[in-house]
């Protein structure tokens, strides 16, 4: 067998093995209502994928039947399955998820007020077995990416600002050493200035330290200008998918989530209707 052909078995073999692979799942809430139909989408390890969609459309949903935080939520994947390194993953509990390295970033910060800066972090380790001075390792590589937390470590997290809080659940989902951060909503609420130095920060975190990130997202400029790969969400369906660089030149995209149309300004009528005009639906 050449080389080249040796090459090609081995990039089709790392294609065809996803580091989190979500096949066809559907999720119903109180065994009545139906959330996600036939969703499936795929992160390759090392990668960057985002989730696009209004609000509603089913972004945070997916991330939690994922990282199975459903069932707080009377909520429960009712089809499908949800594999990570090739195992099935989905009726495994929370803490289990995290132990395999998948830590999910919830939608709105959620930090300990009544808690320091250091001390929401140093919660991030809890599930950590391997010393402390492997987990004070971590501590200084969260302060070493978020400079502006250590002059905060002291400081109630409640009285911290909206970007400091981010950075504060991003942090703390590194000291769990992840392989695989589930990142939802990250510019909520935030100032375009944080929301950029955030983003370039995450970026750093793919490519210096290898963690893999699945991005829910409504900024869709913003994420697929830093993700690799995006899928679109519309009413608890992926109706599109595709490279990011493609996804930012397609003019179905461009009109309907970016705000841009190579045909000039729209009338109230055209926008009222736009949905009778997607090509995808």
């Amino acid at each position: 067998m050449s080389s080249q052909t040796a090459e090609k078995l081995e990039t089709g073999a790392a294609t065809a093995a996803p580091l989190l692979n979500v096949n066809n799942i559907e999720v119903i809430y109180d065994h009545v209502i139906l959330v996600l139909k036939g969703v499936s989408l795929q992160l390759q390890k090392g990668g960057i994928a985002a989730l696009l969609g209004a609000n509603g459309a089913g972004k945070t949903t997916t991330l939690k039947a994922i990282s199975n935080l459903l069932r707080a939520e009377r909520g429960e994947v009712t089809k499908g399955s949800i594999e990570v390194m090739g195992e099935r993953v989905d009726q495994e509990t929370p803490n289990e998820l995290v132990k395999r390295g998948v830590i999910q970033v919830m939608e709105g910060r959620h930090c300990f007020e009544h808690l320091t800066v250091e001390e929401n972090l140093l919660t991030g380790s809890y599930t950590r077995r391997d010393g402390r001075a492997a987990v004070n390792e971590s501590l200084e590589k969260v302060y070493h990416y978020f400079p502006r937390l250590k002059e905060r470590r002291t400081s109630l997290a409640g009285y911290t600002s909206g970007g400091e809080q981010q950075m504060t659940a991003i942090g703390r989902a590194l000291m769990a050493n992840p392989h695989t951060i589930l990142l939802d909503e990250p510019s909520m609420g935030l100032a375009p200035q944080l929301v950029e130095e955030i983003f370039e920060i995450v970026r750093d975190l793919n490519v210096k330290e290898g963690v893999s990130i699945l991005l829910a997202e409504q900024n869709t400029m913003v994420a697929l200008r830093f993700a690799e790969y995006g899928y679109i969400l519309e009413n608890g369906r992926v109706v599109m998918d595709g490279e990011a660089a493609s996804l930012r030149e397609n003019e179905d995209v461009k009109e309907f989530y970016l705000g841009l149309s190579t045909g000039g300004r729209k009338s109230f009528r055209d926008v009222k209707h736009y949905r009778r005009r997607k090509r995808w639906l």
